[in-house]
This record gives C-alpha cells, structure tokens and sequence, in this order.
C-alpha cells in the first residue's frame, strides 16, 4: 500500500486527537465503572473497525484484510500484557482512582517505543530478506516457550523491575509516597521522582518485553509499517479501559497461554514459508482471509474453553468445601454424643 507523508501525517495527528479526548474526559483522578470502561472500550474497537473498512474503500481488500488480521492478534497479544499490569498496580500500590492516569501515560510511552521497533523492523526486512527466518524462528521458539510456561506448575506473582527502571530510579530517587497526580516532587532540595512517575515508567518499558514477539508476529502479517503502526495503535489504545473491563475475568482465561501459543507458532510458519517463497522456493503461501480466520478461530475456541474449565473448576472447589463442611458438621456431633455417653455410662 502506498503511503504519503500527507496521510502519514494526518494518521498521527488523528490518533493524536482521539488520545487528547480520552486524556481530557478522565483528566480528573476517579475510580473507573464497568459502564464507563465498557463505553470506551466499543468506541475504541468500532473506530477500528472504521479505519480497517476506510483501507477498503480508499485502498483495497488486502490492506483492510491485513489490518484487521494485524489488530487482532496485537490485541489478543495485549491482553496477555494486563496480567503484568495487574502484577505491576500491585507491586507499587497504586491507588484505584489514578490507576487509569498511570495507564493512559504508560500505554503512551508503550506507543511511542513500539513506534521505534517498527520502523527498526521495516528498515531491517526492506535491506535483509533472510530475516524472516530469524522472526519465523522466534515466534516458534516463543510459541514453545508460552506452552511450557503454561504447562508449568510454577506461577509467577510477583513483578520484578527491569535494569533500566532500577538505574532511573537510583539516579533520580523515588519519593515514599504518592503525590497525587505529580511526577516530581522537591525533597530536601533534590528534585525525585514519585512513585506514579516510577509506576508509568514500569509499564510503559515493561511493553517493550511484548513488542520483542507481537512486533515480529504483525510483520508475518503484512510488511507495510504503516499497517503495522495503526494495528499497534489501536490495539493499544484500548488497552487502559479494557484492563478494567476485563480485570476480574483475567483468571478465568486459564487457555490464553495455550491459544497466544498457537498463534504465534502459526504466524512463524508462516514467515518461514514466505521466506522460502521469497528466495525462489515453491512452497505454499497463508493467505490472509486464512490467517485471519485461525486467529479467530483460535480465539474463540480459547475462550469458550477457558470459561468451561473455570465453571467446573469453581464448582469442584465449591463440593470440596461442601464436603468438608458437611464433614466437620457430622464429627462435632458425634464426638459430643460419644462424649456424653460416656458420661453416662461413668
């Protein structure tokens, strides 16, 4: 597809605008309702679909396809990222009503640092054709590493800060407690960092650990960086309001893991058979309207799975609490029977 610096320019100062909107309406610290985060997150997702169907009209089936194929599996691969962010909220305590600031500038800094690895990943691939197999060959390696992690009995529950947060921290220091909505404050004369500041940091450079497989995964899907730039932001920008959406539903999801896996495994094979194709191999290709049809597939199937499993969790839990409280309601009785038997008896 081919892209003018005019429409390049108009994109961002679009995306731009829409950002400025969703700062301004939440700018005042609050607690976010399900009907608010719910609202946000259809407008989110519907402008999407209006700027896939405008690639179909003012450019073509496949530059629509390709999009909408790229933003649901950025965004499928998002949702894999709340879980570190609920992690995170944890780790430093942050308060309910500016969880959402810390997410909207974290999720901004996330973009902007995304932005830089697509157009390192398109300068790369326009040069090195071959590196398609490094990327095919990650996402599989990735794709097996996600399986073992989610066959592992081994939960992680804890967030561990990156070398580069640590040394901002030390460099600056970090105030002991919130400040409201200030990123810096003057302490003994020394101007330090609050812990929001610490916490937007955290986040924003913790997503640059998801952009190393979900950039690499959008590339498999189409090699336009402008497609690829406009799926990452979208998929993105609704991430703050679906973190609240979706918040309680995240330990039901017990088959992300296994669902992300498949994805990832296919969009690899599918970047090492392009790769083979491109260097003159006769190899079929994975079409898109293909591609996008197994990722949704895969999704779909994940999280109806998901749900079940949890449902039958839950009611096992429920029996064997059942169990033993009917169990401990028929000892107490008969010890005191048996007790007082023999009282008599005495």
């Amino acid at each position: 597809m081919d892209v003018s610096w005019t429409l390049w320019a108009l994109t961002i100062l679009g995306l731009c605008a829409l950002i400025a909107v969703d700062f301004f309406i939440g700018r005042k610290p609050h607690d976010v309702s399900i009907k608010e985060a719910g609202t946000w997150t259809i407008v989110w997702i519907v402008l999407a679909v209006l700027f896939g169907i405008g690639l179909l009209v003012f450019g073509n089936s496949q530059a629509s396809g390709e999009f909408f194929a790229g933003f649901i599996t950025e965004k499928s691969l998002s949702v894999d990222n709340l879980f570190v962010f609920v992690l995170i909220m944890a780790k430093f305590s942050v308060p309910s009503h500016l969880q959402q600031r810390v997410l909207l500038v974290g999720v901004l800094i996330a973009l902007v640092l995304r932005a830089i690895f697509i157009a390192a990943g398109a300068a790369i691939i326009a040069s090195f054709s071959w590196v398609f197999y490094i990327f095919g060959a990650f996402l599989i390696y990735t794709a097996w590493k996600l399986i073992q992690e989610a066959r592992s009995d081994d939960e992680e529950d804890e967030f561990e800060e990156n070398r580069l947060l640590k040394s901002i921290e030390n460099r600056f220091g970090v105030a002991d407690k919130y400040h409201g909505t200030k990123l810096f404050i003057q302490n003994n004369g020394k101007r330090v960092l609050t812990p929001l500041m610490v916490v937007m940091l955290a986040i924003g450079t913790t997503d640059v650990l998801f952009a190393l497989d979900s950039i690499p995964a959008i590339f498999g899907l189409t090699q336009d960086p402008y497609i690829v730039f406009t799926a990452n932001a979208f998929a993105l920008m609704g991430l703050r309001q679906l973190y609240f959406l979706i918040g309680g539903l995240l330990k039901k999801l017990v088959h992300l893991s296994y669902g992300l896996s498949v994805i990832l495994g296919f969009i690899g094979v599918k970047l090492v058979l392009h790769a083979l194709h491109e260097n003159g191999v006769h190899v079929p290709e994975i079409s898109i309207p293909f591609s996008l049809a197994v990722i949704c597939g895969v999704l779909i199937i994940t999280t109806i799975t998901s749900l079940i499993a949890s449902k039958k969790q839950a009611e096992r839990e429920a029996a064997e609490g059942k169990d033993a409280g009917d169990k401990d309601g028929v000892d107490g009785p008969q010890g005191r029977n048996s007790e007082g038997k023999a009282d008599i008896e005495a």
